[in-house]
C-alpha cells in the first residue's frame, strides 16, 4: 500500500487504509501521512480509527481540516494530557459555532493551565459576556488571575468588571486605582462601596469614599469625611459643587473658628464665592479677626456692587430715553389717525342732543373754507360730497359744480 500511493492514480481508498494501518500498528508514521495526504483522505473514517485507538492529536488535526471546530475543540478539552497545544487551542477556540463552548474553555484553561488564562481571554474578549466570565473565575476562585483581562475590557463598563475590581483594590489596598475605577466608571453598586471603605484604616481610602458620596449627590457626609480626615480642598470643592448655600457658610464657619486654618478660609471664600452671602462673611470676619484673610474678598465684592449700581443707573437712564421715545411716537401716530378719521360730532356737543345751530370753525378740525350748498338744501349730499372729496384729495368742488357734471 506504501507503494500504491506512489501511483499517479491511487485512489482515495488506499490513502485512508493506509492511514487506517498506521493508527492500528504504526502510530509514528501516522501524523506525517494525515499532513501530507489530507486532502486524499476519507477524513471520517481515519477519525473513527484514531478514536478507536486513542490518537487524539491526530483526531484532532483531522477534525480542523474537516472544519469541526467544535469537536476539535472539545478533544483537546477532553484528552488535554495528548492533545493539548495552546497555539493551536487559540485558533479552534475563535470559530465555534457553539458558544458555551468559549465558557467551558475558560473553566477548562483555569483548571489546567491557569498561568495561560489571560492569554485565551483576550482571544475571546470580543466574543464573550465578560459579566458571565468573571462569575466563572470567581466561582472557582481565581478572580484575582484574571485581574489584567478585567482591567482591558472595564472600558465597556460592565457592572461585574466594576464590582470585582473595585473589590481587588480594596483588597491590595490599591487607593490609586480605586480612585480611578470609581471616577471613570460609574456602573457599581456606590453606596456599598463607600459604606465598606469609609472606615478603612488607610486615610487615603477613606478619601475615596468622600468622592464616591459626593458622586452620587450625598454632599453632607462627603464634607463630613474629608473634614475628619483633614481633606479641606476636597470638602471646598464638594460644596461649591453642591450649590447649597448652607453648606458652603457652615463650611466657611468652620474654617472660621479652627484654629490654623485662617489660609483655608480665604480659601473658601474663592471656591464658594458665588455662594456665600456678603453680610455672613463679614460677620464671620468681625467676630474672628480674620480681615486679611478676608480682605480681597471684599474689595471684590464693593467693586462688584459698584458695578451693578453702574448698570442701574444705566438701565433707568435707558428706560427712560426707551419710555419717551414710545411716548412721543404714541402721540404722533395718534394726530395722524386724527387727521385721517372721519369728520364726527364732539362727545360734549351731542350728549345733549343735536343743536339747532352747529360750526365747525371753533373745532379747527379741518382748515378748508366753509362750502356753499345754495338752494340745494340737502346738506347731507354736501357732507357726503365733501368727506369723499377729501378722501380721495380731489381739487375744491362746488354742489354746482357736480350739479353741473350730473347734468
Amino acid at each position: 500500500m506504501e507503494r500504491g500511493i506512489g501511483l499517479e492514480r491511487a485512489h482515495m481508498d488506499i490513502f485512508t487504509e493506509l492511514g487506517v494501518l498506521y493508527a492500528r500498528h504504526g502510530h509514528e508514521k501516522l501524523m506525517k501521512h494525515i499532513k501530507l495526504f489530507s486532502s486524499r483522505l476519507c477524513i471520517a473514517n481515519l477519525i473513527q480509527a484514531c478514536e478507536e485507538q486513542q490518537h487524539w492529536q491526530e483526531v484532532t488535526y483531522l477534525y480542523i481540516q474537516y472544519e469541526e471546530f467544535d469537536n476539535a475543540a472539545t478533544t483537546v478539552m477532553n484528552h488535554s494530557p495528548e492533545a493539548w497545544d495552546h497555539a493551536q487551542f487559540k485558533d479552534i477556540i475563535v470559530k465555534v459555532v457553539n458558544v458555551d463552548l468559549y465558557y467551558r474553555a475558560v473553566l477548562f484553561c483555569l483548571q489546567e493551565h491557569p498561568d495561560l488564562i489571560n492569554d485565551l481571554l483576550n482571544v475571546l474578549a470580543r466574543l464573550v459576556d465578560h459579566g458571565r466570565v468573571v462569575g466563572i473565575t470567581k466561582e472557582a476562585g481565581h478572580l484575582h488571575l484574571v485581574q489584567p483581562y478585567m482591567e482591558a475590557v472595564q472600558s465597556s463598563n460592565v457592572y461585574a468588571v466594576n464590582e470585582a475590581l473595585n473589590e481587588i483594590y480594596v483588597e491590595k489596598k490599591d487607593y490609586g486605582s480605586l480612585r480611578k475605577s470609581v471616577e471613570l466608571h460609574d456602573d457599581f453598586d456606590h453606596i456599598r462601596l463607600a459604606q465598606k471603605i469609609e472606615k478603612h484604616e488607610l486615610r487615603r481610602m477613606r478619601s475615596v469614599a468622600a468622592y464616591i458620596y459626593k458622586k452620587i449627590g450625598r454632599w453632607k457626609q462627603s464634607i463630613a469625611l474629608s473634614k475628619k480626615d483633614n481633606f479641606d480642598k476636597d470638602a471646598m470643592e464638594t460644596a461649591s459643587e453642591s450649590g447649597s448655600r448652607e453648606l458652603a457658610e457652615e463650611l466657611l464657619g468652620y474654617f472660621a473658628i479652627q484654629e490654623g486654618k485662617e489660609e483655608y478660609f480665604a480659601s473658601c471664600l474663592y471656591f464658594c464665592y458665588n455662594l456665600v452671602r456678603p453680610d455672613v462673611v463679614l460677620e464671620l470676619v468681625w467676630r474672628n479677626n480674620l480681615t486679611n484673610q478676608s480682605m480681597t474678598y471684599l474689595l471684590q465684592i464693593i467693586q462688584e456692587h459698584g458695578e451693578v449700581n453702574q448698570l442701574r443707573i444705566d438701565s433707568n437712564k435707558n428706560d427712560k430715553e426707551t419710555r419717551k421715545k414710545e411716548e412721543e411716537c404714541i402721540i404722533s401716530k395718534q394726530n395722524i389717525c386724527a387727521q385721517l378719521q372721519p369728520l364726527v360730532v364732539p362727545m360734549n356737543i351731542v350728549c345733549g342732543g343735536c343743536p339747532y345751530e352747529f360750526s365747525w370753525d371753533g373745532y379747527k378740525i379741518l382748515n378748508l373754507p366753509v362750502r356753499d350748498q345754495k338752494n340745494c338744501g340737502c346738506c347731507w349730499v354736501m357732507v357726503a360730497v365733501f368727506l369723499a372729496s377729501h378722501a380721495a384729495k380731489l381739487s375744491d368742488y362746488t354742489l354746482s359744480d357736480w350739479e353741473a357734471a350730473v347734468q
